[in-house]
């Protein structure tokens, strides 16, 4: 769950993105369905980041801005789960697991957690993780817009490969901070646990889950951070020598 796609790799969280591997592109029909697609996704996050100022500039406070945009974060986030189908259809080249896996991270904490534990919602680490997923998103799906039409800014290329420095810790720690923060409620709810005696002979206790989602965080993020970063070096310097050879 800890390492929370469309026209690439989606190996970041969400956070930074690794280049497609390159394979046959898709046809005609599918290309222009990637791209309007990614604009759809791109106008939403767009409208969660303005969702998100104007709340702040009416309120005058950070606190509590989730109430403002969490419709849309909510279906936003849930319309990523499609990208889960453009990989098993080959739409795009991408691991059909890795791929649901990180989806379904996001997923889980937008409707698991934050969704769920309605006493989290007022957090100031929702905001953390809601800001650092809605600029993050807003240039992800820019860079595949403009990556499938083979015109893409510098700009957006570099602001996809540096930001996530700051956007992945920033995210992370939001996350985190949200679980720990439902841990207290969820314990003394019950919810989503199941308790034996039952017909099933099965039983399921959500708090233990969180805290194993956690500490899931600790092997996996070091690990995609430091692997993002040697990716930033190689395309980043990949795209300064074209630009000398040129």
């Amino acid at each position: 769950m800890a390492a929370s796609g469309s026209g690439g790799s989606r190996a970041d969280n969400g956070y930074s993105s690794l280049p497609p591997r390159r394979r046959k592109g898709p046809g005609a029909l599918a290309t222009a369905y990637l791209v309007i697609y990614n604009v759809v996704m791109t106008a939403g996050w767009l409208v969660i980041a303005v969702g998100l100022v104007r709340a702040y500039l009416a309120k005058g406070s950070y606190h509590s801005l989730y109430y403002s945009i969490e419709k849309p974060l909510k279906f936003f986030q849930t319309g990523a789960l499609l990208e889960i189908l453009h990989c098993a259809f080959g739409i795009v080249p991408s691991s059909v697991v890795l791929t649901a896996f990180q989806v379904m991270s996001r997923v889980f904490l937008t409707w698991a957690v934050t969704h769920s534990v309605k006493e989290v919602q007022t957090e100031d680490s929702v905001l953390l993780f809601v800001v650092a997923w809605t600029i993050t998103e807003i240039i992800r799906y820019s860079f595949y817009t403009f990556s499938l039409l083979n015109h893409l800014p510098y700009l957006i290329k570099w602001a996809r490969y540096t930001l996530f420095i700051v956007l992945y810790p920033m995210g992370v720690s939001g996350e985190l901070l949200t679980i720990y923060a439902a841990l207290p409620f969820v314990r003394q709810s019950g919810l989503y646990s199941i308790s034996l005696p039952n017909k099933y002979n099965f039983s399921f206790d959500y708090y233990t889950f969180l805290i194993l989602v956690m500490i899931s965080y600790i092997p996996i993020f070091p690990q995609l951070y430091f692997h993002m970063l040697h990716q930033r070096r190689k395309v980043l310097s990949h795209t300064e020598e074209h630009k000398k050879s040129e």
